[in-house]
């Protein structure tokens, strides 16, 4: 596909109704950060520490692997109040974090979590929703 016509497409998606996102709305959780980059070596509790100076921090979440136990890299952090995620967001978007670089942008809720099924036939996998 040419470069033209993806920018076309992401154009298109961009301006669909938030109704037809099947798996994510389109307006983000105002007090959840989605923290990306995170060395393996982060636990949540260190997670807590550095972002707390910005505010309460009500929750934090980092993601595992559940078949190693490593962390997947990645983690949630919520604050009480709109402005302290937006602080903490702007404070730590690009800081390097135990030697790896931070991405922090405002997280975006699941709107349904169906679950997917596969069906095979003799033209190939097809997906489709459980209900």
């Amino acid at each position: 596909m040419r470069k033209a016509s993806l920018i076309q497409f992401a154009r298109q998606v961009i301006k669909s109704s938030s109704s037809n996102c099947r798996f994510f709305s389109s307006s983000p959780s105002n007090n959840k950060l989605f923290v990306a980059g995170l060395s393996w070596s982060v636990d949540e509790k260190s997670l807590k520490e550095a972002f707390s100076s910005f505010g309460k921090v009500s929750e934090v979440r980092i993601m595992y692997d559940k078949d190693s136990g490593r962390s997947r890299g990645f983690g949630f952090v919520n604050f009480s109040s709109e402005d302290e995620a937006g602080s903490a967001k702007d404070a730590m978007d690009g800081k390097a974090f135990l030697g790896r670089p931070l991405k922090v942008s405002f997280a975006l809720d699941r709107v349904n979590r169906e679950a997917m099924s596969t069906r095979h036939s003799n033209k190939g996998t097809t997906f489709s929703h459980s209900r």
